[in-house]
């Protein structure tokens, strides 16, 4: 193939899930004039993890999630992460915000929606543990409107799904978050993608990228195969970001950057129950997120969500692991084992050696049947019946291994990747991933466009208020990005296919008096 044959462009982004529908959009806002195109193997956007089918849609901020809480010495409380985390999501919202009020995203409540986000716990331990949970937090301007509930009529009049046949003599307590919120990142791309594609972005669809190679002017050359037809092109790129979520650790590798070199990846599947019977989802409008079983790791917290999917409400319980070598849900058996290479392989065995309890997590996992599925879930809801529930297969998500000493570490988040000299970004990992798209993304402009970044401050900051500034140390800027986010992004009305329930208290803006727990 002649260079008059190969296509030429700014930017390649591979993958159409949220990653690469943010990063498209964040660069077309700060450079309508830049060629950028986007490839995705299947034939649709936002197929595979984004779906919002394939993920939980929580709006990751912390408010619920108690594996970002860990309790140390003596009862006390980490926060750290909790408040990092909420951090990137605030960061998050602000982008969405000027998004809708900027016409980028035309259709808000299908999208986002509010939905209260809660941590459920029972036993009198940890009660203790999550009133220490909530008196550690609260204090905190990011999470100033959280309450701490262990009333059981409180508890009945909130969460009346999970009360029928419960024994409420029993110790419990509740973290409740009014200000949670469901996310559809499957539309959220398809929005984003939308946006890029009226203004010029070039959308390959069904075609699959084959292999990267880096070129003597620092440029990258990317093999591209039509999946329908079997034609092959060649695209010439000045900077390429690979977010194809589980299929980028094996195209980072291909393309051989360093900063790859000794990550590996373990794919695991998610299944959950779902329910769409509205007498039941009725009865239940919240995510509510519980202890996780002795001895699983982070990713296997137990929770029942509300979820909000193309107008209607559904109930989903899980997530029960499965297993597959695949990296992707539509991807091949092979992806596992040839995503293992000598640079990776000491790390692929310190992991195998290391993670006993996760192998025996999985193998439990897959010995389940529908009955001890439904059984799990009546540990939130004593009432359910089997016959209201179906299993959802769920995505892939491939937990990142990463180099450690000898051996190698396995690890529960998402990490980006960058080459040195910014020609090459990547993201691997999963929760909180998606609800952190755009600082993850704003990291990659910073550190692969250093020599435009600084031209492109001003205008980001417009995007996102709060940019460089850590919400929780200036609570007058967050209150005021915090209301005028919620007004735009309609989180102020109930969310759609769902009747208006919940507390009849007065919905609570952050920084408002702690005085709204309510106790026994």
């Amino acid at each position: 193939m002649s260079d008059s044959q190969v296509a030429k462009t700014d930017v390649v982004l591979v993958g159409a899930g949220i990653m690469s529908a943010t990063l498209s959009t964040l660069l077309k806002l700060m450079e309508p004039d830049w060629s950028i195109t986007l490839i995705e193997r299947l034939d649709g956007a936002a197929a595979e993890s984004s779906d919002a089918w394939n993920n939980a849609g929580t709006g990751h901020s912390a408010l619920c999630e108690l594996n970002y809480t860990p309790e140390g010495p003596g009862g006390s409380i980490d926060i750290t992460k909790a408040v990092h985390v909420n951090e990137q999501f605030q960061v998050s919202r602000q982008f969405w915000t000027y998004a809708v009020e900027n016409g980028v995203l035309p259709d808000v409540r299908n999208f986002i929606n509010p939905v209260p986000h809660v941590s459920f716990v029972s036993g009198e331990k940890n009660r203790q543990y999550l009133r220490a949970r909530y008196d550690a937090l609260v204090t905190n301007p990011l999470f100033g409107s959280m309450e701490y509930i262990d009333d059981p009529g409180e508890f009945a009049r909130r969460l009346p799904f999970m009360a029928e046949k419960r024994d409420l003599r029993e110790p419990l307590a509740l973290n409740w978050s009014q200000d949670g919120t469901d996310v559809d990142f499957g539309s959220l791309s398809r929005q984003l993608i939308g946006y890029s594609a009226q203004r010029g972005m070039t959308t390959l669809f069904g075609h699959e990228v084959r292999d990267l190679d880096k070129q003597s002017d620092g440029s990258w050359s990317v093999k591209v195969l039509n999946r329908r037809t079997g034609a092959k092109r060649k695209i010439n790129a000045k900077f390429v970001f690979v977010g194809a979520g589980g299929g980028a650790l094996p195209l980072l590798q291909k393309a051989g950057i360093k900063e790859a070199k000794g990550f590996g990846g373990f794919p695991v599947g998610g299944q959950w129950l779902r329910t769409g019977n509205q007498e039941l989802t009725a009865k239940h409008q919240a995510k509510v997120y519980g202890m996780p079983p002795l001895g699983a790791p982070p990713m296997s917290v137990p929770h029942l969500d509300t979820r909000v999917i193309n107008g209607k409400s559904w109930l989903l319980f899980g997530p029960f692991a499965g297993w597959s070598p695949k990296f992707l849900k539509q991807g091949k058996v092979t992806d596992l084992p040839f995503s293992v290479k000598p640079n990776n392989l000491a790390s692929m065995l310190g992991v195998g050696l290391t993670e006993m309890g996760l192998l025996k997590y999985l193998i439990g996992q897959l010995m389940l049947t529908e009955s001890d599925r439904v059984d799990s879930l009546r540990e939130f809801a004593p009432s359910a019946k089997n016959s209201d529930w179906e299993l959802d297969i769920a995505g892939q998500r491939v937990q990142v291994i990463r180099r450690k000493g000898r051996g190698g570490v396995l690890e529960f988040g998402t990490t980006v990747l960058a080459a040195q000299d910014g020609s090459m970004a990547g993201l691997l990992g999963a929760s909180p991933g998606a609800s952190t798209a755009v600082p993850a993304m704003l990291d990659i402009m910073e550190r692969c466009f250093a020599d435009r970044y600084r031209s492109w401050l001003p205008k980001l900051k417009e995007i996102v208020p709060s940019l460089g500034t850590p919400l929780s140390n200036e609570p007058r800027l967050f209150e005021e990005v915090w209301a005028h986010g919620t007004k735009v992004l309609k989180l102020d009305r109930p969310a759609r296919g769902l009747p208006s329930a919940g507390p009849d208290t007065e919905h609570l803006r952050p920084g408002a008096s702690s005085t709204a727990a309510v106790t026994a």
